[in-house]
């Protein structure tokens, strides 16, 4: 189906489909799946210490005979001794966030592994590939966690006019309708963070995937605007009493020492009220947990269908 696909090709892959690279649930449980499902299962690394991450590449290894990634926060402050990780064990793909790759592009060139940065504005987008990197994906602010402010539709078209790499489309897409809608703004493929939260292979809580299937359309609120760094998270009592710290303009530091620790504390420790449940706004359509390979078929299957109604509409 995508034989001629560009993403597929670049990255030997089945379907131009990315999971999400999320910190402490996009583990090589998750990340393997995916890639043995036909996409491009992705490690998130976060904060990760070097040798955690190393533990989690070779588990993938074993796992899965496909390519698969890992995503390499920038702000990390182990992110020299992760990008040498990487290196070392040869990683197929990189995608990055929250800055400019570039310092580590010949290392990694060296060594096979292409080059996919996050980008949330055509500015980004076009100073990046100007560096060298292989494609770029342009993520709307309808993502879970780190977010622009920039709307996936608006996004995705000025990226593909604005460069000469394939964009992946990032945000607010969580079927086959999602993905047509994408290919149709130009982009090669999408990723998708949310829709494999509540997989059978994510290692998140119980209580952090109920309360995404739980979520309606409006769930979901931003945090973080007045520090630079807005974060997408299901509204809930930490959300509440961080926006009440926003509102009395309490210094950065004061406000980043307040939310240390809350993703992990929803995501591991299962406290969906004091802790940080980041998620897209896609969380409103779903409803069930099922196993990987189960998505990535209702996903690819329902590609024909939803093309047909794009035809009877043309007619």
């Amino acid at each position: 189906m995508f034989e001629e696909n560009p993403i597929c090709k670049l990255l030997n892959i089945k379907y131009p489909i990315f999971q999400g690279g999320m910190a402490w649930i996009g583990t090589a449980e998750l990340a393997s799946a995916v890639s043995n499902a036909g996409g491009l299962g992705i490690i998130g690394a976060g904060h990760m210490p070097p040798d955690i991450l190393r533990a989690e590449i070779q588990k993938a290894k074993k796992w899965t005979d496909k390519p698969f990634g890992v995503n390499i926060m920038l702000m990390s402050p182990f992110v020299k001794e992760v990008m040498q990780v990487v290196v070392d064990e040869r990683v197929a793909v990189v995608t990055t966030g929250a800055g400019n790759p570039a310092e580590y592009l010949p290392a990694l060139k060296e060594v096979g592994t292409k080059v996919i940065p996050v980008v949330a504005s055509v500015a980004l987008a076009k100073r990046l590939v100007r560096s060298g990197v292989d494609a770029v994906i342009a993520e709307g602010t309808e993502s879970g966690g780190h977010i622009g402010d920039i709307t996936t539709m608006a996004l995705v078209p000025q990226v593909v006019d604005a460069v000469d790499v394939p964009v992946i489309a990032a945000g607010g897409i969580g079927d086959s309708r999602g993905i047509t809608a994408a290919i149709a703004l130009g982009a090669s493929g999408v990723q998708m963070g949310t829709r494999f939260v509540v997989s059978e292979e994510c290692i998140a809580h119980e209580n952090y995937k109920n309360l995404v299937l739980k979520a309606k359309d409006r769930s979901t609120v931003v945090t973080g605007r007045s520090t630079g760094h807005p974060v997408r998270v299901i509204s809930n009592k930490m959300t509440r009493e961080y926006a009440e710290l926003e509102a009395k303009q309490t210094p950065v530091e004061e406000l980043e020492k307040f939310g240390a620790g809350r993703l992990n504390l929803a995501t591991h420790k299962g406290d969906v009220e004091n802790g940080s449940v980041m998620i897209g706004q896609i969380s409103g359509m779903l409803d069930e947990i099922k196993p990987v390979a189960v998505i990535m078929e209702e996903l690819v299957s329902g590609l024909g269908a939803v093309r047909d109604r794009v035809v009877a509409f043309s007619k």
